[in-house]
């Protein structure tokens, strides 16, 4: 795993085009909140700018800088509903409480939607998302996905493109028809996570870079959180650290695995070229389990994300093995050079859908995002301040999901995924 304190953002396109460059002291004093939130990613600030905006007083420690993880590397894609789909909670409750997290996956998109419109934030924001059909079997499930929403949910705003028009979306012969969804997009994840730090400060949130967590303890009957310069009393604390948790929650960290995702950003292609290419500036992504997703940018690049890793080692000549893999859908561009390329952790359950609970009355998390975490933080970071505040229902929903433990223990366990993996890639091309 890489070293994650007092650690510089990757060097990624998002980083050369952020625009705040705001930073935040290292925590270096003792301190006493309502609420100590550990790590600044979006599911940490979305907590803490939730709780200050119901009165509460709230401190935030981050081992490097505000989206220095998944939060400010990932591909940017804003994606209605959980990674699971919905008939993983339906295993676990009533058909009113699936409805009821049905609405909450629409919700998510509601409240990046709200939040840029309320701070301002500038990110890119873009609204529209293709998901291809690479097999026929995958057109017929899309298919399905679309009826199914109408019939069980009531929702049709879902719409199925046929072969013929995927042009409209996307220049390449590789895809059969795809599913559009209107409500999802993409988005600059890094500006957009500075733009909520920066909403919460205005909110009177403490945040505190550099500053990484070395032990929870109690005193006094508040928690005590402490880092090298330091301490926080709180009376409540919120866990968001996802695949950096460590040894602050071991039986959490069991129930994720960390997966490693890479993202190239080519030259700038002109806006012309760039449109072309992808004419309705939808973010896109194909229907295999080891998939590929791309999406234009405003200064007409292509982002194209990837070539996952399960084993926690990235891929050998990154920026080239990417390109090759752009290349099979976009052979037009050859002649390309690629600027950028990085990667990062996003954090995987056994069943894909989020791990949301606490592990005392007063010590909530949020993990397991598994690739779906630009906008589900949001909601995560909503819920534990309805639950803080005594409205817990909606929050608890959340925990009806059984979540097993990786299997392999501390040793097999990265071996045992990436055989899985293995079987899953292989489906891919049968």
């Amino acid at each position: 795993m890489l070293k994650f304190s007092n650690q510089p953002h990757v060097a990624s396109y998002y980083a050369a085009t952020a625009n705040d460059t705001t930073r935040h002291a290292p925590l270096a004093d003792a301190l006493s909140v309502d609420v100590c939130v550990i790590g600044a990613g979006l599911t940490g600030i979305s907590t803490a700018l939730n709780l200050a905006e119901r009165g509460h007083s709230v401190a935030v420690l981050e081992a490097s800088k505000v989206g220095w993880a998944a939060s400010g590397r990932n591909g940017g894609q804003l994606i209605a509903g959980f990674a699971c789909g919905i008939d993983a909670f339906a295993n676990h409750m009533d058909d009113a409480d699936v409805k009821r997290v049905w609405d909450m996956g629409l919700e998510t998109l509601d409240i990046v939607k709200d939040r840029v419109a309320k701070h301002q934030i500038d990110c890119d924001l873009t609204f529209g998302y293709l998901t291809a059909a690479n097999k026929p079997r995958h057109a017929a499930e899309l298919r399905a996905a679309r009826d199914d929403a109408a019939k069980r949910f009531g929702y049709d705003r879902l719409r199925y493109v046929e072969r013929d028009a995927m042009p409209e979306y996307v220049q390449s012969s590789r895809y059969l028809g795809g599913l559009f969804d209107p409500d999802s997009g993409h988005l600059h994840p890094l500006n957009y996570t500075l733009g909520l730090a920066r909403a919460a400060k205005d909110a009177g949130v403490k945040i505190f870079e550099d500053s990484c967590v070395t032990s929870i303890g109690k005193e006094d009957g508040r928690h005590l959180v402490e880092t090298p310069k330091g301490r926080v009393r709180a009376q409540y604390v919120v866990l968001a650290c996802n695949t950096y948790l460590g040894a602050l929650a071991p039986q959490l960290t069991r129930k994720i695995m960390p997966v490693g995702t890479y993202v190239i950003a080519t030259e700038a292609l002109g806006h012309a070229r760039a449109q072309a290419l992808m004419p309705a500036g939808a973010a896109l992504c194909d229907s295999r389990f080891v998939l590929d997703y791309f999406r234009p940018s405003p200064d007409g690049r292509i982002l194209w994300g990837g070539k996952v890793s399960y084993s926690t080692f990235s891929p050998p000549n990154l920026a080239q093995a990417m390109r090759r893999d752009m290349l099979v859908t976009f052979p037009q561009l050859a002649d390309v050079k690629i600027d950028y390329a990085w990667g990062g952790y996003v954090d995987i359950t056994m069943n894909r859908a989020p791990h949301f609970g606490r592990l005392s009355p007063t010590v909530y998390f949020a993990q397991g995002f598994s690739g779906h975490g630009v906008n589900t933080t949001g909601l995560a970071g909503k819920l534990i301040a309805e639950a803080i505040d005594g409205q817990a229902s909606r929050f608890d929903l959340f925990g009806k999901i059984r979540h097993r433990d990786f299997p392999g223990g501390a040793l097999l366990r990265t071996p045992a995924l990436v055989l899985a993996m293995a079987w899953y890639r292989l489906k891919d091309w049968i």
